[in-house]
Protein backbone atom coordinates (compact mmCIF):
# COMPACT_ATOMS: atom_id res chain seq x y z
CA UNK A 1 0.00 0.00 0.00
CA UNK A 2 1.03 3.75 -0.88
CA UNK A 3 1.01 5.81 2.24
CA UNK A 4 -1.12 8.82 2.37
CA UNK A 5 0.97 12.07 0.63
CA UNK A 6 -0.15 15.76 1.70
CA UNK A 7 -1.45 17.78 -0.87
CA UNK A 8 1.25 20.40 0.38
CA UNK A 9 4.07 17.94 -0.20
CA UNK A 10 4.78 18.43 -3.79
CA UNK A 11 8.36 16.89 -3.98
CA UNK A 12 6.18 13.76 -3.22
CA UNK A 13 3.29 13.93 -4.98
CA UNK A 14 5.68 15.09 -8.27
CA UNK A 15 8.12 11.81 -7.21
CA UNK A 16 5.23 9.51 -7.01
CA UNK A 17 3.81 10.66 -10.96
CA UNK A 18 7.43 9.92 -11.80
CA UNK A 19 7.67 6.37 -10.50
CA UNK A 20 3.99 5.64 -11.73
CA UNK A 21 2.08 5.38 -8.78
CA UNK A 22 -1.55 5.46 -8.02
CA UNK A 23 -2.90 6.86 -3.95
CA UNK A 24 -4.07 4.73 -2.11
CA UNK A 25 -6.95 3.21 -2.16
CA UNK A 26 -9.67 4.43 -0.20
CA UNK A 27 -12.84 4.66 0.57
CA UNK A 28 -15.27 5.55 -3.00
CA UNK A 29 -15.69 9.43 -2.93
CA UNK A 30 -12.93 10.80 -1.38
CA UNK A 31 -12.01 14.28 -2.00
CA UNK A 32 -8.73 14.57 -0.65
CA UNK A 33 -7.88 11.79 -3.22
CA UNK A 34 -9.53 13.58 -5.44
CA UNK A 35 -7.38 16.65 -5.16
CA UNK A 36 -4.11 14.11 -5.02
CA UNK A 37 -5.06 12.54 -8.28
CA UNK A 38 -5.56 15.73 -10.20
CA UNK A 39 -2.03 17.04 -9.14
CA UNK A 40 -0.87 13.89 -10.19
CA UNK A 41 -2.43 14.45 -13.42
CA UNK A 42 -1.20 17.82 -14.19
CA UNK A 43 2.34 17.78 -12.40
CA UNK A 44 5.35 18.87 -14.59
CA UNK A 45 6.34 14.97 -14.54
CA UNK A 46 3.59 14.38 -16.98
CA UNK A 47 4.69 16.90 -19.16
CA UNK A 48 1.15 17.94 -20.25
CA UNK A 49 -0.07 14.42 -20.76
CA UNK A 50 0.99 15.31 -24.55
CA UNK A 51 3.27 13.81 -26.93
CA UNK A 52 7.10 15.35 -26.03
CA UNK A 53 8.76 13.07 -23.57
CA UNK A 54 5.85 10.68 -23.54
CA UNK A 55 4.05 12.04 -21.08
CA UNK A 56 0.24 10.52 -22.31
CA UNK A 57 2.26 7.36 -21.60
CA UNK A 58 2.90 8.09 -18.24
CA UNK A 59 -0.73 9.69 -17.47
CA UNK A 60 -1.85 5.93 -18.71
CA UNK A 61 0.66 4.01 -16.86
CA UNK A 62 -0.33 5.96 -13.73
CA UNK A 63 -4.03 5.04 -14.77
CA UNK A 64 -3.39 1.34 -15.16
CA UNK A 65 -1.78 0.88 -11.62
CA UNK A 66 -5.23 2.74 -10.30
CA UNK A 67 -7.06 -0.17 -12.52
CA UNK A 68 -4.80 -2.62 -10.98
CA UNK A 69 -5.09 -1.55 -7.60
CA UNK A 70 -8.59 -1.00 -7.80
CA UNK A 71 -9.24 -5.12 -9.08
CA UNK A 72 -10.72 -3.95 -12.52
CA UNK A 73 -10.88 -6.49 -14.63
CA UNK A 74 -9.33 -6.02 -17.77
CA UNK A 75 -10.67 -5.22 -21.43
CA UNK A 76 -7.62 -6.05 -23.13
CA UNK A 77 -3.93 -7.48 -22.07
CA UNK A 78 -2.15 -5.24 -19.46
CA UNK A 79 -5.72 -2.70 -19.31
CA UNK A 80 -4.29 -1.02 -23.19
CA UNK A 81 -5.81 -0.80 -26.33
CA UNK A 82 -2.81 0.24 -28.62
CA UNK A 83 -3.33 2.61 -31.51
CA UNK A 84 -1.21 5.46 -33.62
CA UNK A 85 -2.04 8.73 -34.65
CA UNK A 86 0.15 11.63 -36.54
CA UNK A 87 0.44 14.74 -34.55
CA UNK A 88 2.65 18.02 -34.74
CA UNK A 89 4.77 18.58 -31.09
CA UNK A 90 6.93 21.51 -30.28
CA UNK A 91 9.47 19.97 -28.18
CA UNK A 92 12.68 22.58 -28.44
CA UNK A 93 12.83 26.08 -28.71
CA UNK A 94 10.24 28.20 -29.52
CA UNK A 95 11.04 32.01 -29.34
CA UNK A 96 9.81 35.03 -30.48
CA UNK A 97 11.02 38.72 -30.18
CA UNK A 98 10.50 41.80 -31.34
CA UNK A 99 11.97 44.73 -32.39
CA UNK A 100 12.17 48.58 -33.64
CA UNK A 101 15.17 48.32 -35.02
CA UNK A 102 17.83 46.43 -37.91
CA UNK A 103 20.46 45.99 -35.22
CA UNK A 104 21.01 43.42 -32.26
CA UNK A 105 18.27 43.82 -30.34
CA UNK A 106 20.01 44.16 -26.86
CA UNK A 107 21.72 47.28 -28.64
CA UNK A 108 18.47 49.12 -29.41
CA UNK A 109 16.59 48.74 -26.22
CA UNK A 110 13.18 48.35 -27.66
CA UNK A 111 12.85 44.78 -28.36
CA UNK A 112 10.39 42.06 -26.60
CA UNK A 113 10.78 38.83 -25.41
CA UNK A 114 7.79 37.53 -25.58
CA UNK A 115 6.97 34.66 -23.00
CA UNK A 116 5.76 31.10 -24.55
CA UNK A 117 2.17 30.34 -23.22
CA UNK A 118 1.32 33.52 -21.49
CA UNK A 119 1.90 36.16 -24.05
CA UNK A 120 2.15 34.06 -27.40
CA UNK A 121 2.21 30.36 -28.81
CA UNK A 122 2.38 28.09 -31.95
CA UNK A 123 -0.65 27.70 -33.69
CA UNK A 124 -1.11 23.78 -33.74
CA UNK A 125 0.29 23.30 -37.67
CA UNK A 126 2.89 25.26 -37.22
CA UNK A 127 5.97 24.23 -38.87
CA UNK A 128 9.67 24.77 -37.94
CA UNK A 129 12.19 27.33 -38.81
CA UNK A 130 14.19 30.17 -37.94
CA UNK A 131 14.15 34.28 -38.98
CA UNK A 132 16.56 36.54 -38.04
CA UNK A 133 19.21 36.36 -35.36
CA UNK A 134 21.25 37.79 -32.80
CA UNK A 135 22.39 40.45 -34.73
CA UNK A 136 19.39 41.07 -37.36
CA UNK A 137 15.79 40.95 -37.56
CA UNK A 138 13.37 40.53 -40.50
CA UNK A 139 10.16 42.58 -41.40
CA UNK A 140 6.90 42.11 -40.21
CA UNK A 141 3.94 43.52 -42.43
CA UNK A 142 0.30 44.12 -41.90
CA UNK A 143 -2.15 42.13 -43.92
CA UNK A 144 -4.35 44.16 -46.20
CA UNK A 145 -8.19 43.91 -45.90
CA UNK A 146 -8.64 45.88 -48.89
CA UNK A 147 -7.33 42.53 -50.72
CA UNK A 148 -10.37 40.68 -49.65
CA UNK A 149 -12.20 42.97 -52.98
CA UNK A 150 -9.52 45.21 -54.21
CA UNK A 151 -7.80 43.23 -57.14
CA UNK A 152 -5.54 46.00 -57.53
CA UNK A 153 -4.51 45.54 -53.64
CA UNK A 154 -4.40 41.74 -54.16
CA UNK A 155 -2.16 42.11 -57.17
CA UNK A 156 -0.06 44.55 -54.02
CA UNK A 157 0.29 41.71 -52.34
CA UNK A 158 1.23 39.09 -54.62
CA UNK A 159 4.47 41.43 -55.72
CA UNK A 160 5.51 42.36 -52.03
CA UNK A 161 8.54 40.41 -51.10
CA UNK A 162 9.07 39.30 -47.77
CA UNK A 163 12.82 39.34 -47.02
CA UNK A 164 12.71 36.34 -45.04
CA UNK A 165 9.94 37.99 -42.87
CA UNK A 166 6.02 37.20 -42.59
CA UNK A 167 3.01 38.76 -42.23
CA UNK A 168 0.76 40.09 -39.21
CA UNK A 169 -3.22 39.36 -39.79
CA UNK A 170 -6.05 39.30 -37.09
CA UNK A 171 -7.62 36.59 -36.20
CA UNK A 172 -11.50 37.55 -37.82
CA UNK A 173 -9.58 38.02 -40.96
CA UNK A 174 -7.34 35.07 -40.92
CA UNK A 175 -10.35 32.92 -41.19
CA UNK A 176 -11.17 34.59 -44.65
CA UNK A 177 -8.26 34.18 -45.93
CA UNK A 178 -9.02 30.79 -47.68
CA UNK A 179 -11.60 33.18 -49.90
CA UNK A 180 -8.68 34.71 -51.73
CA UNK A 181 -7.57 33.52 -55.25
CA UNK A 182 -5.26 30.52 -55.11
CA UNK A 183 -2.00 32.90 -56.57
CA UNK A 184 -2.73 35.20 -52.88
CA UNK A 185 -3.34 32.57 -50.93
CA UNK A 186 0.11 30.52 -52.25
CA UNK A 187 1.76 33.82 -51.50
CA UNK A 188 0.80 34.46 -47.96
CA UNK A 189 2.05 30.93 -47.45
CA UNK A 190 5.71 31.63 -48.93
CA UNK A 191 6.29 34.27 -45.95
CA UNK A 192 8.43 32.18 -43.74
CA UNK A 193 6.53 33.56 -40.42
CA UNK A 194 2.75 34.46 -40.24
CA UNK A 195 1.11 35.74 -36.48
CA UNK A 196 -1.88 35.75 -35.77
CA UNK A 197 -3.36 38.59 -33.32
CA UNK A 198 -5.77 36.64 -31.10
CA UNK A 199 -8.13 37.68 -28.29
CA UNK A 200 -7.09 34.74 -25.88
CA UNK A 201 -4.20 31.98 -26.62
CA UNK A 202 -6.01 28.90 -27.30
CA UNK A 203 -3.80 25.77 -28.57
CA UNK A 204 -5.15 22.84 -29.99
CA UNK A 205 -3.50 19.81 -31.65
CA UNK A 206 -3.04 19.24 -35.27
CA UNK A 207 -1.89 15.82 -37.64
CA UNK A 208 -0.39 17.88 -40.03
CA UNK A 209 2.30 20.25 -40.33
CA UNK A 210 2.58 23.63 -42.75
CA UNK A 211 5.33 24.61 -44.64
CA UNK A 212 5.76 28.01 -42.84
CA UNK A 213 6.25 28.90 -38.69
CA UNK A 214 2.88 29.90 -37.99
CA UNK A 215 2.63 31.33 -33.92
CA UNK A 216 -0.66 33.02 -32.53
CA UNK A 217 -0.09 36.27 -30.49
CA UNK A 218 -2.29 38.32 -28.04
CA UNK A 219 -3.63 40.99 -29.10
CA UNK A 220 -3.54 42.50 -26.14
CA UNK A 221 -0.01 42.44 -25.67
CA UNK A 222 0.34 43.25 -29.33
CA UNK A 223 -0.91 46.53 -29.11
CA UNK A 224 1.64 47.53 -26.41
CA UNK A 225 4.44 46.88 -28.55
CA UNK A 226 5.80 50.14 -30.43
CA UNK A 227 5.13 50.22 -34.16
CA UNK A 228 7.69 51.53 -36.80
CA UNK A 229 5.34 53.66 -37.99
CA UNK A 230 6.62 54.38 -41.33
CA UNK A 231 5.31 51.95 -44.25
CA UNK A 232 3.60 48.25 -44.33
CA UNK A 233 6.82 47.40 -42.06
CA UNK A 234 4.80 46.70 -38.57
CA UNK A 235 7.54 45.33 -36.56
CA UNK A 236 10.88 43.69 -36.94
CA UNK A 237 10.90 40.35 -35.44
CA UNK A 238 13.59 37.41 -34.74
CA UNK A 239 12.18 33.78 -34.18
CA UNK A 240 12.29 30.24 -34.04
CA UNK A 241 10.38 27.26 -34.32
CA UNK A 242 11.63 23.68 -33.58
CA UNK A 243 8.60 21.64 -34.42
CA UNK A 244 8.59 17.43 -34.91
CA UNK A 245 5.51 15.83 -36.85
CA UNK A 246 5.40 12.50 -35.25
CA UNK A 247 4.11 9.95 -37.56
CA UNK A 248 2.37 6.88 -36.44
CA UNK A 249 3.25 7.75 -32.46
CA UNK A 250 1.76 4.58 -30.74
CA UNK A 251 -0.58 5.56 -27.55
CA UNK A 252 -3.32 3.69 -25.65
CA UNK A 253 -6.98 3.54 -24.38
CA UNK A 254 -7.00 2.50 -21.21
CA UNK A 255 -9.67 0.05 -20.55
CA UNK A 256 -10.92 -1.87 -17.65
CA UNK A 257 -14.63 -3.10 -16.18
CA UNK A 258 -16.70 -4.84 -13.09
CA UNK A 259 -18.23 -7.77 -13.87
CA UNK A 260 -21.83 -7.28 -13.47
CA UNK A 261 -23.43 -10.23 -11.14
CA UNK A 262 -26.80 -10.78 -12.29
CA UNK A 263 -26.35 -9.25 -16.27
CA UNK A 264 -22.67 -9.32 -17.25
CA UNK A 265 -23.44 -9.27 -21.17
CA UNK A 266 -25.26 -5.85 -20.14
CA UNK A 267 -22.74 -2.89 -19.82
CA UNK A 268 -23.03 0.72 -18.36
CA UNK A 269 -19.63 2.68 -19.61
CA UNK A 270 -18.12 5.23 -17.80
CA UNK A 271 -15.95 7.31 -20.00
CA UNK A 272 -12.87 9.97 -19.84
CA UNK A 273 -9.91 11.37 -21.87
CA UNK A 274 -6.84 11.33 -19.42
CA UNK A 275 -4.93 13.47 -22.61
CA UNK A 276 -4.02 16.62 -22.91
CA UNK A 277 -1.95 19.16 -25.27
CA UNK A 278 1.58 18.38 -23.46
CA UNK A 279 4.05 21.12 -23.72
CA UNK A 280 5.04 24.03 -26.21
CA UNK A 281 8.66 25.03 -26.05
CA UNK A 282 11.37 23.80 -23.38
CA UNK A 283 9.46 25.24 -20.60
CA UNK A 284 5.68 25.72 -21.11
CA UNK A 285 3.08 22.88 -20.12
CA UNK A 286 -0.47 22.71 -20.58
CA UNK A 287 -1.68 21.02 -16.99
CA UNK A 288 -5.29 20.78 -18.05
CA UNK A 289 -6.85 20.50 -14.40
CA UNK A 290 -10.56 20.52 -15.94
CA UNK A 291 -9.85 19.47 -19.16
CA UNK A 292 -9.75 16.90 -18.45
CA UNK A 293 -7.77 16.00 -15.13
CA UNK A 294 -11.50 16.41 -13.36
CA UNK A 295 -13.41 14.30 -15.31
CA UNK A 296 -10.34 11.10 -15.08
CA UNK A 297 -10.74 11.51 -11.34
CA UNK A 298 -14.36 11.24 -11.46
CA UNK A 299 -14.11 7.97 -13.42
CA UNK A 300 -11.81 7.18 -11.14
CA UNK A 301 -13.97 7.50 -7.80
CA UNK A 302 -16.27 5.42 -9.78
CA UNK A 303 -14.40 2.94 -10.54
CA UNK A 304 -13.51 2.67 -6.98
CA UNK A 305 -17.02 3.15 -5.68
CA UNK A 306 -18.40 0.29 -8.29
CA UNK A 307 -15.10 -1.92 -7.43
CA UNK A 308 -16.03 -2.15 -3.54
CA UNK A 309 -17.93 -6.22 -2.74
CA UNK A 310 -20.57 -4.03 -1.58
CA UNK A 311 -21.16 -2.02 -4.54
CA UNK A 312 -21.18 -4.96 -6.76
CA UNK A 313 -23.28 -3.91 -9.85
CA UNK A 314 -25.71 -5.99 -11.49
CA UNK A 315 -24.65 -5.19 -14.68
CA UNK A 316 -21.34 -5.07 -15.97
CA UNK A 317 -19.76 -1.29 -15.52
CA UNK A 318 -16.93 -0.27 -17.93
CA UNK A 319 -14.21 2.36 -17.62
CA UNK A 320 -12.91 3.71 -20.55
CA UNK A 321 -10.02 5.99 -20.30
CA UNK A 322 -9.30 7.17 -23.85
CA UNK A 323 -6.16 8.78 -25.38
CA UNK A 324 -5.90 11.56 -27.75
CA UNK A 325 -9.40 13.22 -27.52
CA UNK A 326 -7.80 16.55 -28.04
CA UNK A 327 -6.12 15.36 -31.56
CA UNK A 328 -9.80 14.94 -32.78
CA UNK A 329 -11.28 12.08 -30.51
CA UNK A 330 -8.89 9.37 -32.27
CA UNK A 331 -9.26 6.91 -29.32
CA UNK A 332 -12.62 7.14 -28.81
CA UNK A 333 -13.06 6.73 -32.34
CA UNK A 334 -10.75 3.89 -32.83
CA UNK A 335 -12.38 1.69 -29.80
CA UNK A 336 -16.02 2.33 -31.61
CA UNK A 337 -14.18 0.61 -34.77
CA UNK A 338 -12.75 -2.18 -33.12
CA UNK A 339 -14.86 -2.48 -29.93
CA UNK A 340 -13.96 -4.76 -26.84
CA UNK A 341 -17.81 -4.81 -25.71
CA UNK A 342 -20.46 -5.10 -28.26
CA UNK A 343 -22.07 -2.02 -28.99
CA UNK A 344 -25.49 -3.23 -29.12
CA UNK A 345 -25.20 -4.44 -25.44
CA UNK A 346 -24.25 -1.19 -24.16
CA UNK A 347 -27.06 0.19 -22.48
CA UNK A 348 -26.24 3.40 -21.53
CA UNK A 349 -22.58 5.53 -21.74
CA UNK A 350 -21.65 8.41 -19.64
CA UNK A 351 -18.67 10.34 -20.85
CA UNK A 352 -16.95 12.90 -18.32
CA UNK A 353 -15.09 15.94 -19.33
CA UNK A 354 -14.56 19.49 -17.85
CA UNK A 355 -16.42 18.49 -14.87
CA UNK A 356 -14.08 20.85 -12.14
CA UNK A 357 -16.44 23.52 -11.61
CA UNK A 358 -20.26 23.96 -11.61
CA UNK A 359 -21.60 26.83 -9.14
CA UNK A 360 -24.29 27.01 -12.01
CA UNK A 361 -24.83 23.71 -12.58
CA UNK A 362 -24.36 21.17 -15.33
CA UNK A 363 -24.68 20.97 -18.97
CA UNK A 364 -26.26 17.20 -20.75
CA UNK A 365 -25.08 17.01 -24.31
CA UNK A 366 -27.37 14.93 -25.84
CA UNK A 367 -30.07 15.37 -23.26
CA UNK A 368 -32.59 16.64 -25.74
CA UNK A 369 -32.09 13.21 -27.93
CA UNK A 370 -32.47 11.04 -24.98
CA UNK A 371 -35.61 12.98 -23.31
CA UNK A 372 -36.52 9.79 -20.92
CA UNK A 373 -32.91 9.74 -19.51
CA UNK A 374 -32.77 13.22 -18.97
CA UNK A 375 -35.84 13.28 -16.95
CA UNK A 376 -35.12 10.89 -14.97
CA UNK A 377 -31.20 12.20 -14.10
CA UNK A 378 -34.11 15.62 -13.99
CA UNK A 379 -35.95 13.76 -11.20
CA UNK A 380 -32.71 12.82 -9.26
CA UNK A 381 -31.04 16.13 -9.19
CA UNK A 382 -34.41 17.57 -7.64
CA UNK A 383 -34.81 14.82 -5.00
CA UNK A 384 -30.92 15.50 -4.17
CA UNK A 385 -29.85 18.89 -4.60
CA UNK A 386 -26.48 17.62 -5.84
CA UNK A 387 -26.24 20.38 -9.11
CA UNK A 388 -27.82 23.97 -8.96
CA UNK A 389 -29.08 23.06 -12.23
CA UNK A 390 -29.25 20.91 -15.11
CA UNK A 391 -29.22 22.02 -18.76
CA UNK A 392 -29.90 19.62 -21.88
CA UNK A 393 -28.31 20.00 -25.00
CA UNK A 394 -28.38 18.61 -28.32
CA UNK A 395 -26.03 16.98 -30.41
CA UNK A 396 -22.43 18.32 -30.40
CA UNK A 397 -19.07 16.37 -31.37
CA UNK A 398 -17.57 17.81 -28.83
CA UNK A 399 -16.04 15.03 -26.43
CA UNK A 400 -15.67 11.27 -26.89
CA UNK A 401 -19.93 10.37 -26.68
CA UNK A 402 -19.89 11.14 -29.98
CA UNK A 403 -18.15 8.26 -31.43
CA UNK A 404 -20.66 5.97 -29.85
CA UNK A 405 -24.23 8.05 -30.33
CA UNK A 406 -23.43 8.04 -34.07
CA UNK A 407 -23.36 4.15 -33.75
CA UNK A 408 -26.53 4.15 -31.89
CA UNK A 409 -25.44 3.87 -28.81
CA UNK A 410 -27.57 6.04 -25.58
CA UNK A 411 -25.01 8.35 -25.03
CA UNK A 412 -24.96 11.98 -22.52
CA UNK A 413 -21.61 14.46 -22.50
CA UNK A 414 -21.67 15.96 -18.66
CA UNK A 415 -19.83 18.98 -18.36
CA UNK A 416 -20.10 21.81 -14.90
CA UNK A 417 -20.74 25.43 -15.80
CA UNK A 418 -19.26 28.70 -13.85
CA UNK A 419 -16.37 29.40 -11.90
CA UNK A 420 -12.85 29.59 -13.56
CA UNK A 421 -12.52 29.98 -17.41
CA UNK A 422 -8.86 28.45 -18.53
CA UNK A 423 -9.80 25.86 -21.04
CA UNK A 424 -6.68 25.00 -23.21
CA UNK A 425 -4.57 27.30 -21.66
CA UNK A 426 -1.56 27.08 -19.32
CA UNK A 427 -3.63 28.76 -16.89
CA UNK A 428 -5.93 25.42 -16.72
CA UNK A 429 -4.32 24.63 -13.37
CA UNK A 430 -4.99 22.36 -9.91
CA UNK A 431 -4.57 24.89 -7.63
CA UNK A 432 -7.28 27.26 -9.20
CA UNK A 433 -9.81 24.08 -9.88
CA UNK A 434 -12.64 24.51 -7.34
CA UNK A 435 -13.95 21.37 -8.09
CA UNK A 436 -16.92 23.35 -6.49
CA UNK A 437 -19.36 20.56 -7.41
CA UNK A 438 -17.45 17.69 -8.00
CA UNK A 439 -18.99 15.87 -4.96
CA UNK A 440 -22.14 16.84 -5.90
CA UNK A 441 -21.87 15.34 -9.37
CA UNK A 442 -20.23 12.09 -8.28
CA UNK A 443 -23.78 11.61 -6.09
CA UNK A 444 -25.95 12.22 -8.96
CA UNK A 445 -24.08 9.89 -11.79
CA UNK A 446 -23.92 7.02 -9.28
CA UNK A 447 -27.72 7.87 -8.54
CA UNK A 448 -28.52 7.51 -12.38
CA UNK A 449 -25.77 4.89 -13.12
CA UNK A 450 -27.79 2.54 -9.88
CA UNK A 451 -31.16 3.56 -11.56
CA UNK A 452 -30.46 2.34 -14.81
CA UNK A 453 -28.58 -0.60 -13.63
CA UNK A 454 -25.49 -0.63 -11.80
CA UNK A 455 -27.75 -1.20 -8.31
CA UNK A 456 -27.52 -4.50 -6.66
CA UNK A 457 -30.51 -5.19 -8.75
CA UNK A 458 -30.89 -4.46 -12.28
CA UNK A 459 -33.98 -1.72 -13.36
CA UNK A 460 -36.76 -3.21 -15.01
Amino acid sequence: MIPYVPIKWWPAVALSVALGLPPAPAAAQDMPRVRRTIQALTAPAMHGRGYVNKGEQKAAAYLRKWFQELGLQPLAPDFTQPFTLNVNTFPGALNLELSLGMLRFPVLGHSRKLRVGEEFIAAPDSGPGTVGGAFSAVPLVRFDTLAFTDPAAQQQLVQRRWHQGGLVVRAADEQRLATLPQPVQQHIDSAALRITLVPKLTASLAPRQAGQMRLQVLESVWNKIPSTGSGPTVALVAARVDAVLQRQYQTQNIVGFVPGRVQPDSFLVVTAHYDHLGTMGRKAYFPGANDNASGTAMLLELAAHYSRPENRPAYSVVFLAFGAEEAGLVGSRYFVDHPLVPLSRIRFLLNLDLLGTGSEGATVVNGREFPAQFQLLQRLNDRSHSLPSLAARGRAANSDHFPFSERGVPAFFLYTRGGITAYHDVQDRAETLPLTAFAGTFGLLRDFLNTLGASSSPAR
